[in-house]
C-alpha cells in the first residue's frame, strides 16, 4: 500500500510511501488487540486503595461485656467489623493491577491496530519538519493544514522531539509519539495516525522488516 507524503503546509509533495502489508496489511488479532489494551490499563492504575482493617482501627481493645450468661452473641472489642467505627472485613489493600503479556502478542496486537487504522484510511505521512522554540500555535496551524485540527490524531517521530512535544501539549486531543513509544492502545484511540516521513523505515526496522 502506497500512501501520499504531504508537507506541514497540507500541500501533496508528489513523493510516496510505502506502507509494507506486513505491518499494514495482515489478518487482525482482535484478541491480541484486547490484551494488550487491557494491560496497558492496567499497568496505568495506581492501585494504591486501602481502607482500615480491625487490627488498624483506633480504639479500645477493652472487652465489651462478658463471654457468658448475657443471652446474646459474645463481642471483643469496640473495632468488630459489625459495629459503626469499626474495621472493613476484606477491605482493598495496595495492589499492582498489570500482568506480564508476551513479546509476540504485543506486536501482533500493535500490527492488528495499524492494519485496522490503515484500512479506515486514518494514516498520513508527512516529511519530517520541526520547530526551533515550543509554539502551539505553529503546531495548531499545521492541524489546521492538515484538516485533523479538533480531531484526535497522533503523531510518530523517529525521534523524541522536545519542542514537538511540549508544542503539541496544550492542544485536546493531539499527541506527540516515538515509534518506540507507539503502543497499541494509542493507535486506537487516535483518529488519525500521522508518521513523520523518517518514521516509518524505523517502525520497519523495528518489526524487523528490512
Amino acid at each position: 500500500m502506497k500512501v501520499a507524503v504531504y508537507n506541514k503546509s497540507g500541500e501533496d509533495t508528489g513523493k510516496k510511501v510505502e506502507l509494507r502489508k506486513e505491518i499494514f496489511e495482515i489478518e487482525p488479532n482482535d484478541h491480541a488487540i484486547y490484551l494488550d489494551a487491557k494491560q496497558f490499563m492496567a499497568n496505568k492504575r495506581q492501585g494504591t486503595h486501602k481502607s482500615k482493617e480491625r487490627s488498624e482501627v483506633a480504639g479500645s481493645t477493652r472487652k465489651i461485656k462478658r463471654q457468658k450468661g448475657t443471652g446474646t452473641a459474645r463481642f471483643g472489642d469496640i473495632k468488630n467489623p459489625i459495629f459503626r467505627g469499626g474495621g472493613r472485613v476484606f477491605g482493598p489493600r495496595p495492589r499492582f493491577y498489570g500482568f506480564k503479556l508476551n513479546r509476540k502478542v504485543k506486536r501482533l496486537a500493535r500490527k492488528s491496530a495499524l492494519t485496522y487504522k490503515a484500512r479506515e484510511k486514518g494514516i498520513m505521512v508527512v516529511e519530517d519538519w520541526s520547530l526551533d522554540a515550543p509554539k502551539t500555535r505553529e503546531f495548531a496551524d499545521v492541524n489546521k493544514n492538515l484538516k485533523i485540527d479538533g480531531k484526535k490524531s497522533l503523531f510518530v517521530l523517529s525521534e523524541k522531539n522536545k519542542n514537538l512535544y511540549l508544542s503539541s501539549r496544550n492542544l485536546p486531543g493531539t499527541k506527540v509519539v516515538t515509534v518506540e513509544e507507539l503502543n497499541t492502545y494509542d493507535i486506537l484511540d487516535a483518529g488519525t495516525l500521522v508518521f513523520m516521513e523518517s518514521s516509518i523505515d524505523l517502525l520497519n526496522r523495528q518489526f524487523g522488516i528490512q
